[in-house]
């Protein structure tokens, strides 16, 4: 509210024909605070009726746009009463019915500003409440079986604590933290804040340098953990490590350069001690939790390259140790092993790790782990075997603050825009298209930056492995007290997206798999996307960076808001997901190559990190030529991490492994275990939400 002179008060209110002005006109009966002696609130409880706090809600709006006139407040205050008596009479009036007052009566009377003010705080309050009673019916469904929107999550009571715990965080974030303008965007599903639980008190993933912490010891709040001096040593800190590390943090964990880093500690070990020391590796992975005991660590594993004898052992071991699986045989679900592919190093016959490449191959086909990274792409060749994936896509490389390095980086947050969405709302106007696109971008941006802000003025102390251990790049130069920015600045912010294909169908009547217009067109539009995130980059001065989403629970999300918003549209909107990232739709029937080809070049322009995969309908154990000649044709594709799909079926009972879609077909048991790959880490089915049942189900396998 401007200085009172430069306003329109009640008293000297210009003549107009409004009904507040009309009204206003009129003299009460009595004063204005024995007109009404009680409200009822928006729970039915009838209480007190104050005007004081009608005069508090104007004056603290007339302060959100610079006024101070307390007094002016207090007189809107006594017209807000005069007008709600002469349209209520002498009844209760109601919460609303006095907002209402007000608003009518702060724009009737010149205060146009004011009112925006009171409206925007009443939205929040509302939001607010809503959020409260959200949270209410949220928790009693966890209590009854936690969501899924994380295949990782089990259903334990310490899993539905977490749950409630991570509901709570949302709904605060989203009423109390974050910019109107950026809740309602992820509300509405214009974006989606990946991690929303998380938002102002961790970071996303981090490439651990597993080497140096061995060599050095860590201290992970208890005591002083020394150097180990034996492979089994070597290999239980290791789980240690991921483990102190995730429950710092909510994304996925990887060592970039296992081989190498765990080599020196083989010593004198047969290759019988490694191997023990690799299946408990494994088993650690797949039984220690984290999160309050709510899930294994998100775990990933970078091998391959290392050609000494040692390190050629840890990588033999840790691949055959995953052959065999578990305790009954059963597929590891992690680590997520990730064979890093290099010519010169394994990836022709006669290089020194070739026999490791082939042995690779194998466990793959039996266990859809490991997946494979190729390091002479175009985007990942000028860094040598530098570069390192998560199973979760994380790609981090690019430095503007200091060495383009893997080892003590990560994603800092991503968050995803509604591409689908975008195209809807253009109405196959491409103009509109691109302007819509730069225009979601930028919001996208300003959301992570303001994320990135509060990210930084976390402390060592609050992140005591991660940071006070210094796993992340120069955190050695901070103490316990400092604020983390100096070190996260090597982080990235990503961008991505979902739904390529039908955003595609919307602006050209079909997607990328089946025609060369829309093929072309996504290209220019994920390149747009990419040339959009380096002026970002550019702009703030940080390493913004386009991913290729994973999404899990977020496939379903979108697609359902979009179905209420524009109905049910072929091709677009008529399925419980949206496609993966620019994957060509699972259920269009296309050839493995043809769809390498397809997708290959989207890898080079998604630098935050990209996979694709082809669908097998069994597992390729008896033909690994044809498994190896597919792997060349998507390194020559320029792709850069990759996986090959197929289900595996295993009874609980007896052990049984195969394809069976009903009982075991050896012991006849219903107990099946059902394990399938859901956006770049392996589950089981019984994990997956309702939107990714439904793409498992659309999936064809590709001939």
């Amino acid at each position: 509210m401007a200085k009172r002179e430069e306003e329109l008060t009640v008293l000297n209110m210009p003549a107009r024909k409004g009904e507040v002005a009309k009204i206003l006109t009129l003299q009460p009966v009595r004063p204005v605070d024995r007109i009404f002696k009680s409200i009822r609130k928006r729970d039915g409880r009838i209480v007190p009726f104050d005007r004081e706090k009608i005069t508090a809600a104007i004056f603290k709006a007339a302060r959100a746009v610079g006024g101070e006139d307390r007094q002016l407040a207090e007189e809107l205050s006594e017209a807000v009463v005069k007008y709600l008596a002469a349209k209520k009479g002498a009844g209760i009036p109601t919460v609303e019915e006095v907002q209402d007052a007000v608003e009518k009566v702060l724009i009737e009377t010149g205060h146009a500003k004011t009112a925006k003010a009171f409206i925007l705080y009443r939205d929040r309050r509302t939001r607010i409440r809503e959020a409260k009673s959200e949270l209410m019916d949220v928790v009693q469904e966890i209590l009854v079986e936690t969501n899924r929107e994380n295949a990782n999550i089990g259903n334990s009571p310490s899993a539905k604590m977490l749950q409630i715990a991570s509901a709570a965080s949302k709904r605060y974030y989203l009423a109390r933290l974050l910019p109107e303008e950026i809740a309602r965007a992820h509300i509405e599903g214009e974006i989606h804040i990946h991690d929303l639980d998380f938002y102002a008190k961790t970071l996303t993933c981090i490439q651990i340098p597993l080497g140096r912490l061995l060599r050095e010891g860590f201290d992970n709040g208890h005591g002083y953990i020394r150097p180990p001096k034996r492979i089994g040593s070597a290999a239980a800190l290791a789980c240690i490590i991921l483990q102190s590390s995730q429950n710092d943090m909510h994304g996925g964990q990887a060592f970039p350069f296992f081989d190498r880093d765990m080599a020196p500690f083989v010593g004198n070990a047969g290759e019988d001690e490694v191997y023990q020391a690799m299946e408990a590796l494994i088993y650690n992975l797949n039984s220690m939790h984290s999160r309050a005991g709510a899930q294994v660590p998100f775990s990933s594993i970078n091998v391959g390259t290392d050609t000494s004898p040692e390190g050629r052992m840890i990588t033999r071991c840790l691949l055959l140790a995953h052959e065999r699986g578990l305790g009954r045989g059963e597929t590891p679900i992690f680590p997520n092993i990730i064979f890093r592919v290099k010519k010169g190093i394994n990836f022709e016959p006669g290089d020194p790790n070739y026999d490791l490449f082939r042995l690779a191959m194998r466990v793959s086909a039996q266990r859809l782990n490991p997946t494979f990274s190729f390091m002479d792409s175009s985007f990942n060749r000028p860094y040598g075997t530098e570069v390192g994936y998560m199973g979760c896509r994380t790609r981090v490389i690019g430095n503007r603050h200091g060495p383009e390095v893997t080892e003590g980086r990560g994603n800092l947050s991503f968050t995803t825009v509604n591409l689908p969405r975008v195209a809807l709302r253009a109405g196959g106007d491409l103009e509109a298209f691109y302007d819509g696109l730069e225009a979601v971008m930028d919001l996208a941006a300003r959301q992570l930056y303001h994320r990135f802000r509060i990210q930084s003025r976390l402390k060592v102390k609050d992140m005591p492995f991660l940071m006070g251990q210094h796993l992340y790049l120069d955190a050695e130069k901070l103490g316990p007290e400092d604020q983390i920015l100096p070190v996260i600045k090597h982080g990235t912010l990503s961008i991505g997206f979902i739904g390529l294909a039908e955003t595609l169908t919307v602006l050209t009547g079909t997607h990328h798999g089946a025609g060369e217009d829309a093929r072309q067109l996504g290209y220019e539009i994920v390149g747009f996307m990419r040339r959009k995130v380096d002026q970002l980059a550019e702009e703030y001065d940080l390493n913004f960076t386009l991913l290729a989403t994973p999404a899990e629970g977020l496939s379903g999300r979108f697609v359902a808001l979009d179905r209420k918003m524009f109905g049910v549209i072929p091709g677009v909107t008529d399925k419980e997901y949206y496609t993966n990232s620019f994957h060509v739709p699972v259920d269009f029937e296309i050839t493995s190559y043809d769809k390498v080809a397809i997708e290959g070049p989207f890898h080079r322009l998604t630098n935050a990190g990209h996979i694709s995969y082809v669908e097998l309908s069994a597992p390729p154990i008896h033909n690994l030529e044809a498994y190896e000649t597919l792997l060349r044709h998507m390194a020559a594709c320029d792709m850069g991490y990759v996986g090959i799909n197929f289900p595996i079926d295993e009874c609980r009972t007896c052990g049984h492994r195969g394809i069976f879609p009903e009982d075991c077909p050896s012991c006849g048991s219903s107990d099946i275990r059902r394990v399938r790959r859901i956006t770049g880490y392996l589950s089981t089915v019984d994990r997956f939400n309702d939107a990714k049942r439904a793409e498992l189900r659309d999936r064809r396998p590709h001939c």
